[in-house]
């Protein structure tokens, strides 16, 4: 799709300028230059971290990611955080500042990360960096583009050894690797792709159309990203959805918007076509369809039910795939998300590029209209990943009818999760910070992975396993306007340990709440049903009560319900659920019909 318009390139490439005019600055809503102004004031007092070769090994020796990570962030966030002060107000407050800043990025001697260190994919990571050899990953290609982006918004502030040395790392670090090495996330044939495709592919882009660049070097750049690109959208289905969760559509459908808005910037008219594209449309639009109310969204997989707030990327993506309905609610949740402590601290935060194209926006996000009542999304059955999203009163419900290959899976085909007036009642964990262990051979091991811990039956203490043979079947999908309803085959997504013969689960959802039933079939001796909650239930006969979000009621339970308190502990489960949550495990033998509302 994308290669075909490498024909219509100008005869010229041209140069990003990504620093909006100074009007832009001046136009940003007060509530805007408040927040910036804070963080670069912040930033301007702490002190950049130090970043030892004993953090980097602490991955190699403990698993942990965060000891080098958080450091690394903080780098890279102060950075930003100052240029944008600088860029707002006064700059010579801040311009010492900034040149240690990038003074320091530029000396450290590796831009990846530890539990990237490696050049083929899917290998063990090498436990020292070689500055000879560098490796373009996810944050090393964000830090040539903060760089990149920062040198040219204050060229004419910055001292020329520093943006020559800038420039220098930029090219030794992402360009020339980017043009003599292969790395995975470029795409080969039909190997699978995920979010690192287009995420790597945008800050290239940066790297190569901001600063200066020979013509040839352009012209090579671009054929390459446009081939990545190409590879990328493979892997998805007409339907647009992002089988990586609502989360990772930052980082998938968001970049690709990025690499699509340089594409044409570099090269005018040549991929305006794009745009229009059904595939492109439905990507632009999966956000949307996939939110639920306020912060949360429907997920699955590694990804959160906080799954960030929106802001300039949703809003031009929107306006360019020409979804006004879209640009609303994109425009009310980035004006949201100013009251919002955890959407302050997202990782996007180290593109400055992010923040330079919200300049440019923001006055128009400011003064959008806020969104209809008809804006809010209808139902939708996604075939490529098998969800399932139905809205009735006060009710959404979702449902996962994929499989267990999916990017950041976790094994919970045919899971659901339940909404009433915005709050989670039935819902899915998401996963915890990252450790060596969630990326290794070891990662079903990790209990928020496990299909026990979704909602879903256990046979026999078997759980579901990984892999796209292990996948829901026979999957029937029916909308009227008073109810929806899917049905699916699941014995397919366990092993045959748990001699199941058949396992038909039926979702029906209508004003009035929420029928799950399962009807299996097979030699298993022993079942039991999950239900995952983050409210306290009050379990009594044939019943259980969750306070005034509603009623739980059990049709086939054949014994006591049991009732297991979690602890949450984990800093990356406590950013969308309190300090316990709770699991209902229900006893059953041939059917089970769980009732709410």
């Amino acid at each position: 799709m994308v290669q075909e318009c490498l024909s219509h390139l100008p005869a010229a490439l041209q140069t990003l300028s990504v620093c909006p005019a100074p009007d832009a600055f001046a136009a940003l809503p007060e509530f805007v230059k408040r927040r910036r102004t804070e963080c670069a004031q912040i930033a301007l007092k702490a002190p950049i971290p130090m970043l030892t070769a004993s953090d980097w090994l602490v991955f190699f020796r403990t698993g942990a990611r965060a000891p080098y990570e958080e450091k690394y962030f903080a780098r890279r966030r102060r950075l930003t955080d100052l240029v944008c002060g600088a860029l707002g107000g006064d700059a010579a407050v801040y311009l010492d500042a900034i040149v240690d800043t990038i003074w320091a990025i530029c000396e450290e001697s590796a831009w990846q990360m530890p539990a990237h260190n490696q050049y083929i994919r899917d290998t063990p990571q090498q436990t020292w960096p070689d500055p000879e050899r560098p490796i373009v990953d996810l944050f090393a290609a964000e830090t040539g583009a903060l760089l990149t982006c920062a040198c040219a918004a204050l060229r004419h502030l910055l001292p020329k050894a520093v943006l020559a040395r800038g420039r220098r790392e930029v090219d030794q670090r992402v360009l020339v690797p980017y043009q003599t090495e292969h790395f995975w996330w470029m795409g080969s044939g039909d190997e699978p792709m995920n979010n690192w495709t287009p995420w790597c592919t945008q800050n290239v882009l940066l790297c190569a159309f901001v600063f200066p660049c020979d013509e040839a070097v352009r012209r090579a750049v671009i054929a390459k990203a446009a081939y990545s690109l190409d590879c990328f959208l493979k892997d998805y289905g007409t339907d647009g959805c992002c089988n990586e969760g609502a989360q990772y559509y930052g980082h998938a459908g968001l970049c690709l918007y990025s690499c699509l808005e340089l594409l044409c910037e570099a090269a005018p008219g040549a991929f305006d076509a794009l745009w229009q594209e059904e595939k492109i449309c439905n990507i632009a639009a999966n956000i949307y369809y996939l939110h639920i109310e306020g912060p949360y969204y429907v997920n699955f997989a590694d990804c959160s039910p906080r799954a960030g707030r929106r802001g300039a990327r949703e809003y031009c993506f929107a306006e360019r795939t020409r979804n006004p309905a879209m640009a609303r609610f994109a425009a009310q949740d980035w004006r949201e998300s100013f009251a919002d402590p955890i959407a302050q601290s997202d990782i996007a935060r180290i593109n400055l590029w992010y923040l330079l194209l919200e300049t440019r926006v923001a006055a128009k996000m400011a003064g959008c209209e806020a969104p209809r009542p008809q804006d809010r999304p209808g139902d939708i059955f996604y075939p490529s990943v098998g969800v399932f999203i139905a809205r009735r009163g006060s009710w959404v419900l979702a449902a996962k009818a994929g499989c267990n290959a999916d990017s950041h899976n976790h094994n919970d085909t045919g899971s659901v999760t339940l909404y009433r007036d915005g709050k989670p009642f039935l819902i899915d964990l998401g996963v915890e910070k990252y450790t060596q262990k969630t990326f290794s051979p070891r990662r079903y091991e990790i209990w928020t992975m496990q299909s026990q811990w979704h909602n879903l039956p256990t046979f026999d203490s078997v759980l579901q396993q990984d892999g796209a043979a292990f996948c829901a079947r026979n999957v029937q999908t029916r909308f009227m306007p008073d109810s929806a309803q899917i049905s699916m085959e699941l014995s397919g997504a366990w092993p045959k340990q748990a001699h199941l013969d058949s396992l038909t689960r039926t979702a029906a959802l209508t004003a009035d709440g929420l029928t799950l039933t399962d009807i299996a079939r097979g030699s298993y001796q022993t079942a039991f049903l999950s239900l995952m909650l983050c409210e306290k239930p009050q379990v009594e006969a044939d019943h259980i009560l969750l306070g005034a979000l509603g009623t739980i009621r059990l049709e086939g339970a054949a014994g006591a319900v049991e009732t297991d308190v979690l602890p949450i502990q984990d800093t990356r489960l406590r950013t969308a659920w309190p300090d316990t949550l709770y699991r209902l495990r229900i006893p059953f033998a041939g059917s089970l019909t769980v009732r709410i509302f």
